[in-house]
């Protein structure tokens, strides 16, 4: 039983001890979701990394776009247990459709920013329009958090990795836009070290 003098430790284990409730269709649901984002890390991660080993310098802030995605990584790892477990009644009355809505607008505002670096004119706008969608949503995501939690509704453990949710998205999406709207320094001398 949790009460408010359980330590953030225990608090945390038993959160992630739900994961032992898991069905096959949750596994896989899991491991789709989680698998995309940190492939999102990977790839970033990987690209950098590949450029800044053949002499490719960035711009300092770049780095934030692989570390925000791995924090991002470890939040919602966390967080799809619960919403899987503990709450997936509550997060079906409506909050599902604010997260299905987030995550459009997120993971089509990083396919858009890869490929603005071929149409950078034709995609400001759309690009634009989907950052400002996500982090629109992932705020009226909170706010429903935070109703529930005042309600009794949720724990410490789910707002924790929401926060994190929302560090590792921010900086991430932010260090990309700058990136973006730089002209993707040190894009094109990577893609030289590929033969591209």
């Amino acid at each position: 039983m949790i009460t408010a003098h359980t330590s953030g430790w225990h608090e945390l284990k038993a959160y992630i001890g739900h994961i032992r409730q898991f069905t096959r269709r949750d596994w896989w649901i899991y491991g789709l979701w989680i698998g995309t984002i940190l492939g999102l890390f990977v790839s970033t991660a990987l690209f950098l990394g590949w450029g800044a080993s053949h002499g490719v310098v960035y711009p300092a802030y770049v780095w934030s776009i692989p570390v925000g995605a791995l924090i991002f990584t470890g939040a919602i790892a966390i967080d799809t247990i619960g919403h899987r477990t503990v709450y997936q009644a509550e997060l079906q009355k409506y909050e599902a459709l604010v997260h299905h809505i987030t995550i459009f607008s997120g993971v089509t505002s990083v396919i858009l920013l890869c490929a603005a670096y071929r149409y950078p004119v034709a995609l400001y706008v759309p690009t634009l329009v989907l950052i400002g969608l996500s982090i629109f949503y992932s705020a009226v995501d909170e706010a429903i958090h935070w109703f529930r939690y005042a309600r009794q509704q949720s724990d410490r453990v789910e707002m924790w990795s929401h926060y994190f949710i929302l560090l590792g998205h921010l900086m991430m999406i932010s260090a990309w836009w700058l990136w973006y709207r730089a002209g993707y320094p040190g894009v094109a001398d990577t893609l030289r070290t590929f033969g591209l």
